[in-house]
């Protein structure tokens, strides 16, 4: 789900819009690769990735001249961390850190997004997760399946490993879920994954989307794919391609204060309303545009991302900088984010 830059790095190398000229070019990107430093579990490690970073845009601004003429202002990374480029897991310690000061110019495409946060700043551009379209489209089931779950959902309720005393994680509207619905026969949710999880997506009404570390998850492309009206529990999220898909039509948001009420709020929904939820999910185009498919097709998160890039130019003449002018601090920061990498 962290993989977006490696493939939105490979639709731009063989991308029409790509031009090896320099000076025809509207923006710059720099492919840094942050989300491959792994854990032993295969999950990205970010504490380093300020230093990868910092290394990054010292290489390109000591060997070519157009990092220097805006500081980054014309362009623009790939940064699908949990926070983004505040680059930690956790979010109090995602907000002590605060968004790498040498990125405060360049335009940041990340899957983060949350109003009024201090990880996403104005010009933001807010993808979906990566998620493995081969792999989804050999799981469909018969469009007419009937829908006999009510609700469902699969994933962790606690994370004990990194939140041992309860209440952090998900700022504890998981556990309300867990606590609150666990016997009630409405809710097929569990800490299994099963084989048939996709299947299980097919054939349900709601699919809880609640954050976990961060506001966004993989559940939420997954739930659009099959046609499963998302339940989005993440108090401010900022989705991704708002003039693409229509959220507020297709969704249902909850606040995470309300997750006790949830079995009244979602029983108390209209079945016309329900219905008209289903047909809106199933336009073709509302799918693509959640995807990062191999290759790339019209309307696509590549091709979403590529118009949000285009909505902002031309670059304001004030973006360039007089020579000499300096506006980022190279010495801002932690100590250790300035080791070189």
């Amino acid at each position: 789900m962290f993989a977006a830059e490696i493939f939105m790095h490979r639709f731009l190398l063989s991308s029409p819009v790509r031009t090896l000229n320099p000076d025809e070019a509207d923006w710059f990107y720099t492919p840094v690769y942050t989300t491959c430093d792994l854990t032993a579990n295969g999950l990205p490690l970010p504490f380093k990735s300020p230093r990868m970073m910092r290394s990054a845009i010292q290489l390109i601004s000591s060997n070519w001249p157009y990092w220097n003429r805006t500081e980054g202002a014309d362009h623009f990374f790939v940064v699908p961390h949990d926070f983004g480029a505040c680059f930690h897991y956790q979010e109090e310690k995602a907000i002590e850190r605060g968004i790498l000061p040498l990125l405060q110019r360049a335009t940041l495409v990340q899957t983060f997004g949350q109003r009024n946060h201090v990880c996403l700043k104005d010009g933001s551009i807010t993808v979906p997760p990566y998620a493995p379209p081969q792999k989804m489209q050999t799981h469909l089931i018969p469009e007419k399946t009937p829908r006999s779950i009510f609700v469902y959902f699969r994933g962790l309720f606690y994370d004990v490993g990194n939140d041992p005393e309860g209440g952090y994680y998900a700022r504890g509207a998981r556990a309300a879920v867990w606590e609150n619905f666990k016997d009630n026969p409405l809710f097929d949710i569990s800490t299994e994954h099963p084989a048939t999880y996709y299947e299980d997506m097919q054939r349900a009404v709601f699919c809880l989307c609640p954050l976990g570390w961060a506001p966004w998850s993989p559940r939420l492309v997954e739930a659009v794919i099959f046609g499963c009206i998302p339940v989005i529990i993440a108090d401010d999220i900022v989705l991704p391609f708002a003039d693409a898909i229509p959220w507020e039509e297709i969704g249902v948001y909850v606040d995470e204060e309300d997750v006790p009420n949830l079995d009244t709020i979602l029983t108390s929904i209209p079945p016309e309303v329900i219905l008209r939820k289903q047909r809106l999910l199933a336009n073709p185009s509302m799918k693509q545009a959640m995807l990062f498919p191999q290759p790339a097709q019209p309307g696509d998160a590549f091709h979403q991302v590529l118009n949000g890039l285009a909505r902002k130019l031309p670059h304001d003449r004030s973006v360039y900088l007089r020579p000499g002018e300096k506006i980022l601090n190279w010495t801002a920061g932690p100590v250790g984010d300035l080791k070189p990498w």
